[in-house]
């Protein structure tokens, strides 16, 4: 190994696989370091610019296949904790200017390093797995390993909150925005569409010369001319047509995919106390998505492009026929009148017509996750009533859409036709007094058909305007449900804290209800303390646990992780500290191995079969063929109730956290594997700090201290042996 090179650096065994701990024992999830070197180097980016974040909040939420991280990923979660960044291509390691360091090195092996500095013969590097130790390492070694690629970045520059005192109205940037993206793509398209609209006139004045030059005067020398003229004017814009749509669908192709991403991304990351109560609503929401698309289409986009040109072939056939140009400045502002005097009931139709739709989405969505509720309480034909109600309404507004979508239409066919026949009849009578010649009539009539065409694309367009705007408007809503994450909030990384949990004064509401969840709620708990939580149903028992990990926020008072208000910290640096394992025990299709490492695709065979011996998933998976390769099914239904809990037990243990709340964990569970998993999880939670929610009292033998809940207050806590013996006493009067 050359002098100065660190142990697992690129090209050194060791450094292809991340990062561990080798001991002759099974290894468990604390001895991986389960981040991808990629997210390792931003890691260390954002400290050298002075905006440190933890590698599990820069994972959390970019897409990743078999714990595969791009560089593309990479730079989309930089520009999330606001960091610009670029990938760039740089052959030499000295090509790369001192100004844009620190950057990342993208290496062999799917590998990478924070170049800091350069000198004539070597660099300074900080490789991932080493800390923040920067590293000298000959230039030459580092660019046999060096792909040619590199990511550059550096800190946004943002205003602080003075700056807002001026308030600029930004609703629907995050639509907007994503499309002038691609407005040099855009250039191009008017570009060609200016050079397609000014060969189209071409056309007539070529029939024009035909029948008044050429064929009088058996002119057939001129013919070829005329002929050669219009066959190359054709070519041209038949490839300029041709590269227009190109550019189109480019920039609408890509356009697609940024937009449907953001709102995906905003999606995964809105606060749940904000999400509508319906999984179907939100569905026919993003659904909506397609109807603006196909507005931003490129039939859509180019009729929009080429309205200005009536005024081109308005201006060509009044130099041509004079007066025959009257009937179409009429035409136009009829035919725009019209169409913008139907969106008033077409508006409400439409809006109508989205409610209908939400409400018909709703229904499916609670019919296909009820279906065998519905089928075992007999109430299929309740449900399709329900069903023909909700459709029959919705069929009747598309129907009177569409109704006025054809009216819109057909009105601007009829006005065509009228121009046509007007414009004939007023060439005739300037034929006969000699003011126009046969030639010069054919040709306004095909400019006049040419010139009304995009008002007929027009009259399609507004009928699809307002499903446009109440599509944007449904997907605005959404994008403005606040976030986990907010633009203007700046997490604070505290990296090492402390495994406490206190609540203080809390208190909590569900949205849309009046009634409070819990009332003034005060439960500290210390670094390894183990509780149980018990109570009658309603008592509040699940929120609180949901509080703590930070799935919805108190109205009142404080949650508390290390002493550190969970509002504080980014959402992903605490799930990452605490752990919950819900009561519903959803799974999602794919295999047992993909649901384990739901949240970790990168973690290795080991560290899953460690978390899945510790929650019992192995006592099944053993008699299995396919082992950890199985298909669980759409939300798990091929395996068992308990099954399932096993598998989302070992999807939380996996990334070994420090605070542990388990709320109903044996719920659907035999007294027997219930034991089992109680004996499993004894080592396993030495001094980690745990909760558990529970109505099965044999569970409790993994806590030493007990607090009871009711109506959402805390009415006992205290030494778990005392508690009971007070509840078996009669001395605690409280029903569980």
């Amino acid at each position: 190994m050359p002098p100065g090179m660190p142990p697992g650096f690129p090209g050194v065994p060791g450094m292809q696989q991340p990062v561990r701990v080798e001991t002759d024992e099974r290894l468990t999830p604390k001895d991986i370091d389960f981040q991808p070197p990629l997210v390792i180097c931003l890691s260390i980016i954002s400290r050298l610019l002075g905006k440190p974040v933890s590698s599990a909040t820069l994972k959390a939420g970019i897409p990743q296949q078999e714990g595969v991280i791009t560089a593309a990923s990479i730079v989309r979660s930089a520009e999330r904790i606001g960091i610009t960044a670029k990938t760039v291509y740089r052959e030499k390691l000295r090509s790369i200017t001192k100004l844009v360091m620190p950057c990342i090195l993208l290496l062999r092996g799917g590998n990478a390093c924070v170049l800091v500095d350069t000198t004539n013969n070597a660099a300074r590097v900080v490789v991932p797995g080493h800390g923040m130790d920067e590293t000298e390492i000959p230039l030459a070694k580092l660019e046999e390993e060096y792909t040619g690629y590199a990511i550059f970045c550096h800190r946004k520059s943002k205003l602080d909150k003075r700056a807002s005192e001026l308030k600029l109205i930004k609703t629907k940037r995050w639509f907007w925005g994503v499309l002038a993206k691609f407005w040099p793509i855009y250039k191009h398209v008017i570009g060609a569409s200016i050079m397609t609209n000014i060969i189209i006139v071409a056309s007539p004045l070529f029939v024009m010369n035909v029948y008044d030059r050429v064929i009088p005067n058996n002119a057939t020398d001129t013919l070829w001319a005329l002929a050669i003229g219009i066959v190359i004017a054709y070519t041209f814009d038949f490839l300029l047509k041709n590269l227009r749509s190109y550019f189109v669908d480019v920039a609408g192709r890509n356009a697609d995919v940024l937009i449907g991403s953001k709102i995906m991304n905003h999606l995964m990351s809105a606060r749940l106390d904000h999400m509508p109560e319906s999984a179907g609503a939100v569905a026919n929401n993003i659904r909506e998505f397609e109807s603006l698309r196909e507005f931003f289409g490129s039939s859509s986009l180019v009729a929009l492009i080429d309205m200005p040109f009536l005024v081109l072939f308005i201006v060509v056939i009044y130099f041509i026929g004079g007066p025959i140009a009257y009937p179409i400045f009429v035409a136009v502002p009829l035919v725009i009148l019209v169409g913008v005097f139907l969106q008033i009931p077409f508006q409400h139709i439409i809006e109508n017509h989205y409610k209908e739709s939400t409400q018909k989405h709703a229904l499916l969505f609670e019919i296909v996750q009820g279906l065998e509720t519905i089928k075992t309480s007999m109430a299929e034909g309740r449900m399709q009533a329900r069903w023909e109600n909700v459709v029959g309404l919705s069929a009747h507004s598309n129907s009177r859409a569409k109704t006025m979508a054809n009216i819109s239409i057909t009105f601007s066919v009829f006005i065509t036709q009228m121009v046509s026949v007007a414009v004939i009849i007023t060439g005739v009578y300037l034929i006969s007094k000699g003011e126009l010649t046969v030639g010069a009539l054919i040709a306004c009539n095909i400019l006049s058909g040419r010139s009304m065409a995009p008002l007929s694309a027009v009259a399609g367009l507004l009928s699809r305007y307002q499903q446009s705007r109440m599509a944007l408007n449904a997907l605005d809503m959404l994008m403005e449900m606040p976030s986990e994450r907010p633009e203007d909030k700046e997490a604070f990384h505290y990296g090492t804290i402390e495994p406490s949990v206190t609540l203080t004064n809390v208190s909590f509401s569900y949205p849309g209800t009046d009634k409070a969840v819990l009332h003034d709620v005060n439960l500290s708990l210390k670094p390894g303390e183990r509780v149980g939580i018990v109570g009658r149903t309603g008592a509040g028992k699940t929120t609180l646990g949901k509080l703590c990990v930070g799935l919805y926020q108190p109205v009142e008072g404080s949650v508390q992780v290390g002493d550190i208000d969970l509002r504080q910290m980014d959402v992903a640096d605490l799930r990452r500290k605490v752990g919950y394992i819900s009561q519903d025990s959803l799974l999602f299709y794919g295999t047992l191995k993909d649901n384990i490492a739901f949240g970790l695709p990168e973690a290795d065979d080991q560290s899953i079969n460690a978390a899945a011996e510790i929650a019992g998933v192995n006592d099944f998976v053993r008699d299995h063929p396919a082992g950890f390769g199985m298909m669980v099914g759409e939300r798990g239904t091929s395996l068992s109730g308990g099954q399932r809990q096993a598998v989302t037990i070992a999807r939380a243990l996996l990334p070994d956290p420090e605070v542990l709340i388990m709320d109903e964990p044996s719920s659907n569970m035999d007294n027997q594997s219930e034991y089992r998993l109680k004996e499993r999880l004894r080592s396993y939670i030495e001094g980690k700090t745990l909760i558990v929610i529970t109505h099965r009292h044999s569970m409790l033998d993994l806590v030493d201290r007990l607090v009871i809940m009711d109506r959402g207050k805390i009415v006992v806590d205290g030494p778990k042996q005392a508690v009971l013996d007070g509840l078996r006493s009669g001395q605690i009067k409280v029903s569980l």
